[in-house]
């Protein structure tokens, strides 16, 4: 009986969170973690990613499982332009930035573009997003992310940076002083204003 009891809520919890269920949302409902397991063991739950487990009817959501396996990590330039619907262009692979002399190498084997950022810079303009499959992640705001693939133009496809910027401009909920802000703390005053004066 108690099995069933636990089995239940754990399903329970999966179907409340779009499908998925963590390690960590069990423990907190004090169920024994080997009941997910059991779970598995049965088909009722598939395990994804480390402590990370879906209904097999649920979308395998790739972006939740990063989010949920490296925490520190921050969905960031073209990845955050898409969260955003700044771009068109569905990413290949996944970019995350993590602090400045954070041990990457197991972020390094996944689908994932690694970014790194100063510790004062890192933590600015951080929002939480849902994914296409409607679970959240951390990401940055429009604003940041706009400035810093301009940081990053020479790596950076010129037309996804103007396509950005005309979408974004375009948006009611835009924030041209926050973005200036952002302008002045990463350095590119002059470039995100040569954009603007070619969008105006």
């Amino acid at each position: 009986m108690i099995k069933i009891k636990y089995a239940t809520k754990i399903i329970q919890i999966a179907k409340q969170n779009n499908g998925i269920v963590t390690s960590r949302q069990v423990t907190k409902e004090n169920i024994p973690r080997i009941y997910l397991k059991i779970l598995v063991g049965k088909g009722k739950l598939e395990h994804i990613e480390r402590g990370v487990y879906t209904l097999p009817e649920a979308l395998d959501d790739e972006m939740f499982a990063l989010q949920y396996r490296f925490r520190k990590g921050i969905f960031s330039h073209e990845t955050a332009l898409f969260l955003h619907n700044l771009t068109d262009r569905t990413p290949i692979r996944y970019a995350m930035t993590f602090p400045a002399g954070y041990n990457t190498s197991a972020v390094s084997k996944k689908n994932v573009i690694v970014h790194y950022s100063v510790k004062r810079l890192y933590k600015i303009g951080i929002i939480t997003m849902p994914t296409p499959n409607g679970l959240k992640v951390n990401t940055y705001n429009a604003e940041r992310t706009i400035v810093e693939l301009i940081q990053k133009r020479k790596k950076t496809d010129i037309q996804v940076i103007t396509a950005a910027l005309k979408s974004y401009v375009e948006q009611s909920k835009k924030d041209i002083p926050l973005l200036s802000e952002y302008a002045s703390l990463f350095k590119v005053e002059k470039p995100l204003r040569y954009y603007l004066e070619v969008l105006s």
